[in-house]
């Protein structure tokens, strides 16, 4: 007999032959109503139990928690929650869940704070929120691979350890095998890195970007999808130290056009996951209406979870210089009136959350790409505009988080680049075979991008970022 699963039988028309299920108990009621789930769907199969017909030491061991096999016939519900459900012939027990262990757990009935969930994070892919978040994520990410493969692009495995630092922030983990109490010292006194495994000093990565250029600079079109790293000591709710990035770069693309290609991108993205996961979706909106209802009405989402996404889809994305910002800013009720946290006086200051949100959530109306930044605040290796002050550089705003892309048009000339390195302390010798690059058919070419954690809390509705990500890693933490 063919074992199915929840989101199969769900779809399926009652049937005289038998079905064999296996699942978790999410509830056991009156000895005679199983609510089963296997992880499919947020749904649960129910499976009814003539418990007359069923021995005492068996029903005993139907528990929440308990992983069950059952076989029966799959006949027309008389509930009205589902369509089917199944009679059952036959339970077998696979793995027991004791009640007393399970009071201690997450998997027990009563409310549990977010914050305890993250304690027991190896249990809390059992509950629906997590269930449905993480199912959603799954989807995502194959939407990611989906777009770019059938857009041409070359999927590219960055390192994941480098001798790089292509944010030039210094915000790194090291990489040794060193003795870290008594590590061997050169003539100098410094820790000699010679002795090391790679004989310099490494690092996890911050971004695929540089090595993802010279891939660009050879395929044409490429993109990088993979695990980065921060050492950047922020407990908030918006980091982590361990995150996934997608970053696309391509060969003979202007700013224009990288734009263009963010806004198809997310667009898609945003699209596949309101066609394919459309009942983790209805559930996490409910759930977001229903915790929105304890907070003052100034605090709550002007739009419901699937409007916030159909809004992405729908409207155009505005596209904004910093320039042309920065006055609409200035001028605005919020800052006159010194309701912004961060008050905007002049032009170069880095823009915070809270003026990326204005301009998206009550000026434009609209998602907004901002461009051409001051140079100063951007990275080096950002193409500088021919005013000598600002950069082709670009992000992409949302409603409710502000930035969630950041990219640019890559500067192409050698000695521009060479000139910015030096400018800001960016070692020449290590980055040499980057500039190389510029010697060899240097080409126009652009990139972004996007944290897909801060994509993922986007679509989720998720309030915290360590609630997208199976095992989060952030400051004092990197349980399980």
């Amino acid at each position: 007999m063919q074992q199915k699963n929840v989101l199969d039988l769900l779809s399926s028309k009652p049937s005289l032959q038998e079905v064999t299920i296996c699942g978790w108990v999410r509830t056991f009621r009156s000895n005679r109503f199983i609510a089963l789930n296997d992880g499919s769907t947020i749904k649960n199969l129910q499976c009814v139990i003539d418990f007359e017909n069923f021995e005492d030491s068996i029903l005993k061991k139907v528990s929440v928690g308990a992983a069950l096999k059952v076989t029966g016939q799959l006949i027309k519900s008389k509930g009205q929650e589902q369509s089917v459900e199944i009679q059952v012939s036959k339970i077998e027990i696979l793995g027991e869940a004791n009640p007393e262990d399970l009071k201690l757990t997450i998997l027990s009935p009563k409310h549990h704070t977010f914050e305890k969930l993250r304690e027991q994070a190896h249990l809390r892919i059992r509950t629906k929120t997590f269930s449905a978040v993480m199912r959603t994520r799954s989807k995502l990410a194959f939407a990611i691979h989906e777009y770019f493969q059938k857009n041409d692009f070359n999927y590219m495995h960055s390192p994941i350890i480098t001798g790089s630092d292509a944010e030039g922030a210094g915000e790194l983990f090291r990489v040794s095998t060193l003795n870290p109490i008594n590590p061997p010292l050169d003539e100098n006194g410094n820790v000699n890195y010679k002795q090391d495994f790679f004989e310099k000093e490494t690092n996890l990565t911050v971004s695929g970007q540089l090595e993802g250029e010279t891939f660009a600079l050879g395929l044409g079109k490429i993109y990088t999808f993979g695990p980065t790293f921060r050492a950047e000591n922020s407990n908030t709710s918006r980091h982590l130290a361990e995150f996934w990035m997608i970053e696309p770069e391509v060969a003979f693309y202007d700013l224009d056009q990288n734009m263009d290609l963010a806004e198809d991108f997310i667009k898609y993205i945003i699209n596949y996951a309101l066609d394919n996961c459309k009942d983790d979706l209805e559930f996490l909106e409910n759930r977001l209406l229903q915790e929105e209802k304890n907070k003052p009405e100034t605090l709550r989402s002007d739009m419901a979870l699937r409007n916030k996404l159909k809004f992405i889809i729908d409207n155009k994305f505005i596209r904004v210089s910093y320039t042309e910002a920065i006055e609409i800013l200035k001028r605005s009720k919020p800052n006159q009136k010194k309701k912004f946290k961060y008050i905007i006086k002049e032009w170069g200051v880095d823009l915070q959350s809270e003026h990326e949100r204005f301009l998206v959530e009550k000026h434009f109306k609209s998602p907004v790409i901002l461009f051409d930044y001051p140079a100063a605040i951007k990275a080096f290796y950002m193409r500088l505009n021919e005013d000598g002050k600002t950069v082709r550089a670009m992000d992409v705003l949302f409603p409710g988080i502000g930035e969630i892309v950041g990219g640019s048009q890559r500067e192409e000339r050698y000695d521009v680049l060479k000139q910015k390195m030096k400018e800001m302390d960016i070692d020449e010798k290590e980055l040499w075979w980057y500039l190389e690059l510029r010697k060899f058919g240097t080409a126009i070419h652009s990139g972004f991008g996007l944290g897909f954690e801060r994509l993922v809390q986007f679509v989720t509705g998720m309030g915290n970022i360590r609630d997208v990500i199976p095992y989060p890693r952030s400051p004092g933490s990197a349980n399980f």
